[in-house]
């Protein structure tokens, strides 16, 4: 029956997913380390999704600011808006849309990458000459997305702030140093902290699932297609799973 088949592959893939996260944190702590390999990936991770992430956060401080104060105005509470829209994006709206992009723009290149070498049968000759692939491509692949994500997150902060700052001044003069000082006046450490963390998460779960379906991709052109799409979607997913999970435990906790 479909509906059968669809859940026996849902637990089949989620096994998977599972068994292979495991292999891959096992691998991270087992030398050598591919610490060039790691660097080189880092790089590419961080300088592929720099223009888009640039433009995506000064445009969401900018809009945001412009679609917010109108609204508070009306309520006599633009005195508000700075600290509402930082710690918006600070919080959940950052942290969320810069992995999406992230998820879209390296996950993608990440399963495509894997997958178009197990067509061609790299990864299987490396695994005959007793190379490694789990550390050398997976390991690597998956420690920059955890290190470069957060990164990149809180680069996109400081341009949704300038962004902010340049929606501000349209309508009013504002310095600069008396602007970020109010920015920051409402946002405390239990504010900042359990962000930071999910953009770990993110990252990590964005390399691990993009490894995944690059490295157990079907054979042919049409498996290539099928893991990069997967990958994203799937990767997507987790962003909002991890999201919710990290709201609810963070408001149990706090």
């Amino acid at each position: 029956m479909p509906g059968q088949n669809n859940i026996f592959h849902f637990v089949k893939e989620t096994g998977g997913i599972i068994h292979f996260t495991g292999r891959t944190i096992r691998y991270m702590f087992k030398r050598p380390f591919e610490f060039t390999e790691f660097i080189k990936q880092a790089t590419n991770a961080g300088l592929n999704s720099l223009p888009l992430v640039s433009i995506t956060a000064l445009i969401m401080g900018l809009v945001l600011t412009l679609q917010t104060r109108p609204v508070l105005a009306d309520l006599g509470a633009e005195a508000w808006l700075l600290g509402m829209v930082f710690i918006s994006v600070v919080v959940e709206i950052g942290p969320v849309i810069i992995s999406l992009i992230f998820a879209g723009k390296v996950g993608s290149g990440i399963g495509a990458e894997l997958s178009s070498m197990r067509v061609s049968e790299q990864i299987d000759a490396m695994e005959v000459s007793g190379t490694y692939p789990m550390k050398y491509l997976v390991v690597t692949r998956v420690a920059a997305t955890t290190l470069m994500l957060p990164l990149l997150v809180v680069y996109a902060d400081f341009l949704a702030l300038v962004g902010s700052y340049l929606g501000i001044s349209m309508h009013q003069g504002y310095a600069f140093g008396l602007f970020v000082k109010e920015a920051f006046n409402d946002l405390y450490f239990h504010d900042v902290f359990p962000a930071f963390i999910k953009t770990i998460l993110f990252g990590f779960s964005v390399g691990v699932i993009s490894c995944y379906y690059g490295y157990h991709t079907n054979r042919g052109a049409e498996g290539v297609g099928k893991a990069t799409n997967t990958a994203v979607v799937i990767s997507s997913v987790m962003v909002f799973i991890i999201d919710l999970l990290a709201v609810q435990i963070t408001n149990l906790i706090l």
